[in-house]
């Protein structure tokens, strides 16, 4: 969510005209996470967060504007997109397709979260993975085993040698991730903790679903345990984990394979994340306000994965 594309006052006073939004009152960009620019835009009637897309076209948008309102539609709390007058979601702006999405209340988990904050990630998780069930649209995850071992042999001659060791080993390992016989279906794939927003433990909302597509439910699960449940040293905290899988667990039952293969799918998340955030560090994208994340914090969770495999028994 930095500032890539920087958009003019007048600019966005006409594209505002195009909805029964009010007059615009205030703008200013978000610099948080790195993939799309945004701002908080504030007129006389609501508040909202204006999405310029850098990545995707119009076709490829219309997929997660629909998950978005698919989940707001089944009483997931969740960010949804406001109609023009024309009741079209996109529109362009400033050369980019973009989106005016209601802001909602609350705010990101900035520092650690409590346990009762993950238990209640993981009970919306769960409510999520079993609403998506009815979902019908198809979109492959772009950062799935091909991007990963595509991103990973880019970068593997920019890595020193204990990590391109780890990075070889764990394409090896997880050779077969694209053949496991897991359920899937609509999933979030980026559930960290400044995507959902809270008043106290109150979950007030889900936001940022433009990585959504159709993965392992038990990868979007790994995608959560990896940033809700981990201190500085990637070791998972186990009053947080054991909360946020009991609340998941409320909702939806693990199948055999899914416990059998937990560790596999742990790794995949964070080598995802790792592999991601590598390539912002060295190939990076110029803008306005940009954000890079520490790719060492991936690295650490996927060792302590590799090292020290979480364990399912909770009694």
């Amino acid at each position: 969510m930095s500032v890539y594309t920087e958009v003019g006052r007048d600019d966005l006073i006409a594209f505002l005209g195009d909805y029964a939004v009010g007059d615009l009152v205030s703008y200013e960009g978000i610099s948080d996470g790195i993939e799309n620019t945004n701002y908080f835009v504030s007129t006389t009637e609501d508040q909202f967060v204006l999405t310029l897309f850098e990545q995707h076209d119009f076709g490829e948008l219309a997929y997660f504007l629909e998950v978005m309102t698919f989940f707001y539609q089944h009483g997931i709390p969740s960010a949804h997109p406001a109609a023009d007058r024309q009741g079209h979601y996109l529109k362009k702006l400033c050369d980019r397709p973009a989106a005016l999405v209601l802001r909602l209340s609350g705010r990101g988990v900035a520092t650690v979260a409590t346990a009762e904050q993950c238990a209640e990630i993981g009970h919306i998780l769960g409510e999520m993975h079993l609403a998506g069930q009815e979902f019908q649209s198809r979109r492959q995850n772009e950062r799935g085993p091909q991007w990963r071992q595509d991103t990973a042999h880019a970068l593997l001659p920019h890595l020193d040698a204990d990590s391109a060791a780890i990075l070889r080993n764990e394409l090896a390992f997880q050779a077969g991730y694209a053949d496991l016989d897991l359920p899937w279906g609509v999933t979030h794939s980026d559930l960290f903790r400044d995507n959902a927003l809270f008043e106290g433990n109150e979950l007030k909302g889900i936001i940022d679903f433009y990585y959504a597509c159709d993965e392992y439910l038990l990868y979007d699960l790994a995608v959560v345990v990896n940033d809700w449940c981990v201190d500085d040293h990637g070791l998972p905290e186990q009053t947080r984990y054991q909360a946020l899988m009991r609340g998941y667990l409320s909702k939806r039952q693990l199948t055999e394979a899914e416990q059998a293969n937990w560790n596999l799918l742990l790794r995949a998340a964070a080598l995802r994340f790792w592999l991601s955030r590598l390539q912002d560090q060295l190939f990076p994208r110029e803008g306005e306000l940009t954000q890079i994340k520490n790719p060492g914090a991936f690295l650490k969770i996927l060792q302590q994965h590799r090292d020290h495999p979480l364990s399912l028994d909770f009694a």
